[in-house]
């Protein structure tokens, strides 16, 4: 891998991710004990070479995954082969980038029609005449 393809122009080198193995947790008799399956990525944000304004909607992203710091921590230990785990972290890493590839459209502002207004209004009195209907008989 030379660099992490994320669109026709834009590539992550290899040199910015840094893959380091360690155990997995969890169930997995002997295996887990002994073999060094699971993947830690971690990218920094900050001092990578991605566009500014993504670098800047990564960092606005409410995900734990990424530090105060700005470093991204991926641990991939789904599969039971080191090379599928790494395949999955960097796969993650991807998707979460090209997430924040294309720039979110303004939101419009929009006022609701006239008649739907009179509408809303009619239905609250028809509703505000139903629960007065419901009171205790007044005697004359």
């Amino acid at each position: 891998m030379s660099a992490l393809p994320i669109t026709l122009n834009i590539a992550i080198p290899e040199e910015e991710i840094t893959l380091t193995a360690m155990r997995a947790q969890g169930a997995g008799g002997q295996n887990v004990n002994k073999v060094s399956s699971a993947i830690h990525l971690r990218f920094d944000i900050g001092a990578s070479s991605l566009p500014q304004s993504w670098k800047q909607r990564l960092l606005h992203l409410k995900d734990t995954r990424i530090s105060k710091d700005g470093v991204l921590i991926i641990k991939a230990q789904q599969y039971r082969h080191q090379e599928q785990n790494r395949a999955d972290a960097l796969w993650r890493l991807q998707t979460l980038v090209r997430s924040v590839s294309h720039t979110p459209s303004p939101r419009i502002a929009t006022k609701p029609t006239r008649a739907s207004q009179l509408r809303r209004v009619e239905s609250k009195n028809r509703r505000g005449q139903v629960k007065t209907l419901r009171g205790k008989p007044t005697d004359f």
